[in-house]
């Protein structure tokens, strides 16, 4: 069952919530931010388990009634508020399953915890209509909003929040999860796994564990291997195509920095081992050779700059171009 110790890093995120808890100094209202699969999910379920187990203490006691219902996501006091539509967490919505919800008293608890995940998509309606529930909450509720980017929320709402930051993971603790829960794995597919993980244990956890991920490093791989004899509208349609679906277009731009990474590092020392797609090592010895250092850097940027541009809401048919330019510039 989930406890503060099975969770990896953010030391002092759970040195800060155990001590509330310890101390009755309880927020109503936080912002978990950070990047995805950083542990904010996690956290938000152990913290608010926590809060609701039956013995009182900074851990979860994981054998009451209350935190067998948490685990299994049944405790009627813990409400999760997530996005019925993909792309916006509305007014209506968030005064259906949060605010009315409220003003109704805990059915057994002490608390009434609310979570709201994915609270990037709160419109600007919405987060007007809850913050009169953040500045003046009943003694009991708290709220506790996820989110991949806190700057989007009103000064207002971000004023009246407890604002705690999830960083990643050092690659050395996202290698002893793998090592842990993924008995047999070889030094190849754990090297690759800490690097494309970018210390997010959930990034880990869901390579090893979907297709997906294959997939998406045989299309890239596939991409990159037959640009020289592509046209630029090849290419750039060859790219849109890779990057239509919105649920995984970070991991394909992740999966081609990572492949220019290597380009770049074997240009510069000419050493294998440092490779972290070894089975692509031929593909990237030809690239290296072909390919300048200001212009590998210059597509490793233009990366970054997409990822950018896409929180900015910037048009993907202009986004998909510019890097598509990019490398069709330097291969």
């Amino acid at each position: 069952m989930k406890s503060f110790d099975e969770i990896y890093g953010n030391d002092s995120i759970k040195e800060h919530l155990m001590s509330g808890i310890e101390s009755g100094r309880v927020s109503h209202a936080y912002i978990f931010n950070g990047p995805a699969g950083s542990g904010k999910r996690m956290m938000a379920e152990v913290f608010a388990k926590t809060l609701q187990c039956e013995k009182g203490g900074v851990k979860p006691c994981n054998g009451c009634k209350s935190c067998i219902q948490s685990e299994s996501g049944n405790q009627p006091d813990i409400i999760w508020v997530e996005a019925a539509k993909t792309t916006s967490i509305g007014v209506a919505e968030i005064r259906e399953k949060l605010i009315s919800d409220l003003s109704i008293r805990p059915y057994s608890s002490r608390y009434k915890i609310y979570i709201v995940d994915g609270a990037e998509k709160l419109t600007e309606e919405a987060q007007n209509a809850l913050l009169k529930s953040i500045e003046e909450p009943p003694e009991y509720g708290i709220i506790i909003l996820l989110t991949e980017n806190a700057d989007i929320f009103l000064r207002t709402v971000q004023s009246r929040c407890v604002r705690i930051d999830f960083r990643p993971l050092a690659d050395d603790l996202v290698k002893e999860y793998v090592n842990k829960n993924f008995a047999g794995i070889t030094s190849a597919d754990e090297r690759f796994v800490t690097a494309f993980a970018r210390g997010s244990i959930g990034r880990a956890k869901d390579l090893l564990s979907n297709d997906d991920f294959s997939n998406i490093k045989s299309q890239v791989i596939k991409l990159v291997r037959g640009i020289e004899d592509m046209s630029y509208a090849d290419l750039y349609t060859s790219v849109k195509e890779l990057t239509s679906d919105k649920e995984r277009v970070n991991d394909v731009l992740d999966m081609m920095s990572l492949l220019f990474r290597d380009i770049l590092v074997f240009k510069s020392t000419n050493d294998f081992n440092l490779v972290i797609l070894k089975d692509e090592l031929s593909m990237i010895k030809d690239l290296s050779t072909r390919c300048s250092y200001e212009g590998i850097e210059d597509v490793l940027n233009s990366i970054d700059k997409v990822k950018v541009r896409m929180k900015a809401n910037v048009s993907m048919d202009i986004i998909i171009e510019l890097l598509a330019m990019a490398i069709k510039e330097v291969v």
